[in-house]
């Protein structure tokens, strides 16, 4: 099972279920969901900013490859066969801030 925090490779979904793509997603329910996880979205495009994107700056410790934002508007529930591997953790602070803005996205 993957914790809360993690940064994990997924082929996440298109929105419109076209297709996937491999990318980095963060880990935001450790809860018991069987063989499931949710995941959000990570972007490298930085540029676009929002309510529910939280800036990731590049690190050894979260394992990007470029500047990214979590798009918390963006989850999925996949299977944990589909996690490719993880690559990373948010920092202490990150996780905190998913939290928040989950919380300001369902409550």
């Amino acid at each position: 099972m993957h914790k809360t925090g993690k940064i994990v490779l997924v082929s996440f979904p298109f929105t419109d279920l076209s297709g996937a793509k491999v990318r980095p997603a963060v880990v935001v329910s450790n809860k018991p969901l069987g063989d499931d996880v949710v995941v959000a979205f990570i972007s490298s495009n930085t540029k676009k900013s929002g309510k529910f994107e939280i800036f990731l700056k590049m690190s050894e410790q979260n394992g990007l490859k470029s500047d990214s934002v979590v798009v918390i508007s963006k989850l999925a529930t996949l299977e944990n066969k589909t996690i490719l591997g993880e690559i990373g953790e948010l920092s202490d602070n990150d996780i905190l801030e998913v939290k928040k803005k989950l919380k300001e996205l369902f409550f």
